[in-house]
């Protein structure tokens, strides 16, 4: 029997929205900096699929939401392409070596690197209620790309920005590899359980109108039309962090079956924006839920009511912060659930 979440993403509309929350797996659970410490860096906790996916059970036990994200990150993609991946305390991922120093043709790809990530789903989803959702998800090609060419993050996403002007070809074989790459992955994620994915561009925002139409809309348009030859019952959920003004040009033109919306987009203008019955994601700020008081119970009840009769999954604008005091969540779901 499909949950609250599966159905809203199918195009039904629920009394109450469902709601899962991005990086709910993660750094503001005790339970959470508990196993961490136990297992030593990030990297060895993703690829440990019994401490993954109890991590990722961690905060439906503990909030009851509605849907199981899946613990991983974004970055395994080019791990299993071949580049070399690390996470550093207090620097975040790095990559190497980047894609402004070799070709990519030089790396080894190691598939292999993906069956840990499947044996997750797999043991999440008998370890969580059939009502709860099941989320498998990727990171869009634009934003892995930015990461395999700087070598890590960097502010506005530079390195990346001046290969697609200086030589789009290059970039475009990037690109294509990664949708290729992207789309057995999460075809692997599906067929171990997964029910519903999302592609994460974290990096959308960065680009200018038509360079967004080519390393954002079509790329991530590409990934969807091969899930949906596959797999048609999976809904795609697409989160192009940051597109703003582009979003409905990118909820029409990616075939994506749910859009998430980060905090900076008023839903009144998503609502009147995006075709009609098409399911919206999002979109509480996650410092208003760091912060709390009495504007956080003011903003989900207005979230909500901006999307009238619109099939609504309730989220954040993007990841919840590490500070996050564990009852402003408590709040979030009081206020949301009554």
């Amino acid at each position: 029997m499909p949950g609250p979440l599966l159905d809203t993403l199918k195009g039904s509309r629920q009394p109450v929205p469902p709601v899962w929350l991005m990086r709910q797996a993660g750094r503001y659970l005790p339970e959470y900096r508990e196993l961490r410490a136990e297992k030593g860096g990030f990297l060895e906790l993703v690829y440990d699929s019994e401490a993954a996916a109890e991590v990722t059970v961690q905060p439906i036990r503990r909030f009851g939401f509605d849907g199981a994200i899946l613990f991983s990150d974004i970055l395994i993609v080019p791990h299993a392409m071949g580049q070399g991946l690390e996470f550093l305390a207090g620097e975040g991922p790095k990559l190497s070596p980047t894609l402004l120093e070799v070709e990519l043709d030089s790396f080894t790809a190691n598939h292999e690197r993906f069956e840990p990530v499947y044996e997750t789903v797999r043991r999440t989803r008998a370890m969580i209620d059939e009502s709860v959702t099941m989320l498998g998800f990727a990171g869009s090609p634009w934003t892995v790309a930015t990461y395999m060419i700087a070598g890590e993050g960097s502010k506005d996403q530079g390195p990346a920005r001046l290969l697609a002007y200086k030589d789009p070809a290059r970039l475009q074989a990037i690109i294509d590899r990664i949708v290729a790459t992207s789309v057995e992955y999460l075809r692997g994620q599906i067929d171990a359980g997964a029910e519903a994915v999302q592609l994460f561009d974290s990096w959308a925002g960065s680009l200018a109108p038509d360079e967004f139409e080519r390393w954002v809309i079509a790329p991530n348009a590409a990934i969807t039309a091969e899930l949906k030859a596959s797999h048609p019952d999976t809904p795609v959920i697409g989160f192009p962090k940051g597109a703003g003004a582009k979003l409905p040009a990118y909820a029409r033109e990616t075939g994506v079956d749910a859009i998430g919306m980060d905090e900076t987009l008023d839903p009144a203008w998503v609502h009147a924006s995006l075709p009609a019955g098409m399911p919206v994601q999002g979109n509480l700020d996650p410092l208003l839920v760091e912060a709390g008081g009495p504007a956080l119970p003011k903003r989900v009840r207005a979230i909500v009511e901006a999307f009238g009769d619109r099939p609504h999954v309730f989220n954040l604008g993007h990841g919840i912060g590490q500070h996050t005091p564990i009852p402003h969540v408590e709040e979030l779901l009081a206020a949301l659930r009554g």
